[in-house]
């Protein structure tokens, strides 16, 4: 039986198939479909790879189709800017079928300066007790409230999740993985009745576009708040967005994520 975790770790390490062209391996999970999460994470390796001794400020994807578990995924980069501080990645993700899904990754050399941010106060770590099992998360969960909940509740989740310790540079493919879980599940809080487990039955779903934005660099190995709220579901779509803080309240990163939520008429 495949260790989730070094399954997913394996998939990170992206093969060089050419000039500025990258291939890795899927995951071996049960799923319906390519993860979409880690086309996210491979994006932000092959991005890191095309411009190396930056860091990842941005990361921004669209899901084109539905690709195909069991397959690899070629990754096509190119750098139309490049300067001492900043650079820029156009990147196509393709699978036999053809292009599954495009980015571009905005890089960026850390530098010193003043610090602001502006957040609300991270809440007490859930206990054990609260443990939350979310399949593609091959790690440790927890949550005060439920994401699957029959009853109308408001659309926001908080989640906090023990990404393992791994090199750091893949700490951004990881947490561009992990945003990509809730997010519509978060948007179907107030729908009474309606779980996001029920989905290709009460409804459809897709992500059709995620952004994440790293504000600062950061290492795996600790406790992580993903606070996720969903200000619209409207025309067929959901919309929602979050932040990513450490248990002491600091912010570092942020993302957003627009899906299709369509039920039947």
């Amino acid at each position: 039986m495949t260790d989730p975790w070094n399954d997913l770790l394996g998939c990170l390490d992206l093969a060089p198939c050419g000039p500025g062209t990258y291939e890795g391996r899927s995951q071996h999970l049960q799923y319906r479909r390519l993860f979409g999460g880690q086309l996210l994470a491979q994006f932000t390796c092959a991005a890191q790879l095309a411009v190396p001794g930056k860091g990842l400020k941005s990361l921004h994807t669209q899901f084109l189709r539905e690709g195909h578990t069991g397959e690899p995924v070629r990754y096509e980069t190119e750098v139309p800017q490049q300067g001492r501080t900043f650079a820029t990645v156009r990147l196509t993700a393709r699978q036999e079928r053809g292009v599954v899904a495009v980015a571009n990754a905005s890089l960026h050399v850390w530098e010193e300066g003043p610090g602001r941010q502006t957040a609300d106060p991270t809440p007490t770590l859930p206990g054990p007790e609260r443990a939350v099992e979310l399949g593609l998360l091959p790690w440790e969960s927890r949550a005060a409230t439920d994401l699957d909940t029959g009853k109308s509740e408001p659309p926001e989740y908080e989640l906090w999740t023990l990404i393992p310790d791994a090199p750091r540079a893949l700490a951004p493919a990881l947490l561009a993985y992990t945003s990509d879980l809730t997010p519509i599940g978060t948007a179907l809080r107030p729908v009474e009745g309606v779980t996001q487990a029920e989905a290709g039955r009460a409804f459809a779903s897709a992500v059709t576009a995620h952004t994440v934005w790293f504000h600062r660099p950061f290492t795996t190995g600790d406790w992580l708040l993903l606070r996720q709220h969903s200000p619209l579901a409207a025309h067929g779509r959901c919309f929602g967005r979050g932040d990513v803080l450490t248990v002491d309240g600091t912010l570092l990163a942020s993302y957003a994520q627009e899906a299709l939520l369509r039920f039947p008429a």
